[in-house]
């Protein structure tokens, strides 16, 4: 207890020191927002400030233009921690979802343990993980093998309350396309196959669905394209839809009935249909509660409140997939009253107020405290381990 006392201590210390700086980072990359895969401007300003502080950056990492990986010193200690830093905005709300202070938090929490590696016998590795908000950087990392020799990934989600482990669940995005035959919708309708129709009877299909499926399902649909003209029987017609689940092998059962739903309407329109995926699957958040329990002990001592429903869908992330891969703790911090949505230009707005600056540094401590707790105390860190295999 007194070392990790003693630990708690210098990140304190560390991170008084370095939170104006990260403060201004955070605001500098508020006023710019860059959008999933284009957070080129935004990527440079970190890997820049990195690099002043003595880190060696690889960028780009993993095959992505603004993604990179930084670590410091030998890099040869036993254990390593990887902590997840997430920089792209949404369009036209900018950083709704709190990504540049996310970042921010990430960065100055690794400025923070930098000087504990050898104490903690854990290289401290940082990873730039952009396109969260569409393609999912980390689902490519994890098929990579980039966290396998991870013994830990952790990262704080701004959020309107405190939780430990929100409900992440698994998504499947698809874009479905029915192929039929042109005709004048008029004048020769019967030599047409209306891929419309098709569509139209997959919407109802998976809207029959719901009823038989768990209360954690969900489906999401729109039409991406509808056909040319009313006296044109559509011969292209593309739906878009996102599946959801609380567990992964659930989800590809529902993903399997929701094509079942497509077949079914193109066998009673006469046309045909595939499928492509929009973006990687996105798996839930794996549990660990040896992770969790230091994790609460940590709020604690930070006098944050878990005022939050751990009960309540939180959406998806692909940080699910990095917990398949090695331990991965994904910490939601408040920022907002609990009647501020995220993903709102009042949550936008919130980044840059004192509430948002003193979240830089609660949010900081969450992951740098949390690393010391699990890393310093052997047992602790074998039971994360075990949590991980036999969960």
């Amino acid at each position: 207890m007194k070392r990790y006392e003693e630990y708690t201590s210098l990140i304190c210390s560390k991170i008084q020191t370095y939170q104006g700086e990260l403060a201004a980072l955070s605001d500098q990359i508020a006023d710019h927002p860059e959008l999933s895969g284009q957070e080129y401007q935004t990527s440079r300003t970190i890997v820049e400030l990195l690099r002043r502080h003595g880190w060696q950056v690889e960028y780009p990492f993993a095959g992505l233009d603004t993604s990179f990986r930084a670590v410091r010193g030998e890099n040869r200690r036993s254990r390593r921690a990887a902590l997840l830093a997430e920089y792209d905005a949404l369009p036209e709300i900018g950083h709704a979802c709190g990504h540049c202070l996310s970042g921010s938090i990430t960065i100055l929490a690794a400025l923070a343990l930098a000087e504990l590696q050898d104490q903690l016998d854990t290289d401290i590795h940082i990873v730039g993980t952009p396109t969260e908000e569409t393609d999912g950087a980390k689902c490519g990392m994890v098929e990579q093998g980039v966290f396998d020799g991870y013994d830990m990934a952790i990262m704080v989600h701004l959020y309107n309350s405190n939780l430990i482990a929100p409900k992440l669940q698994g998504l499947a995005s698809y874009l479905y396309r029915f192929h039929g035959r042109a005709a004048h919708a008029s004048a020769a309708p019967w030599e047409g196959a209306n891929a419309f129709n098709a569509a139209q009877l997959m919407f109802h299909a998976v809207d029959m669905l719901r009823q038989h499926s768990r209360p954690d399902a969900q489906f999401h649909g729109i039409i991406r394209h509808g056909g040319e003209a009313p006296n044109i029987v559509p011969e292209e017609v593309t739906a878009e839809f996102y599946i959801r689940a609380l567990d992964k092998h659930y989800l590809q059962e529902l993903v399997d009935k929701v094509d079942d739903c497509a077949r079914g309407a193109a066998i009673a329109t006469q046309t045909t249909w595939d499928k492509v995926a929009t973006a990687a699957v996105y798996d839930n958040l794996k549990p660990n509660p040896a992770g969790a329990a230091a994790l609460k002990e940590v709020y604690a001592e930070l006098g944050l409140p878990l005022n939050g429903d751990p009960d309540k869908l939180f959406g998806s992330s692909d940080m699910g997939n990095v917990s398949f891969a090695c331990p991965g703790f994904h910490p939601c911090l408040q920022l907002v009253d609990p009647e501020v949505a995220i993903h709102t230009r009042e949550f936008a707005a919130a980044v840059k107020t004192p509430r948002g600056h003193q979240a830089l540094a609660d949010g900081a401590k969450i992951i740098a405290f949390t690393v010391a707790k699990l890393f310093g105390d052997e047992a602790r860190f074998q039971a994360m381990k075990a949590d991980f295999q036999n969960h």
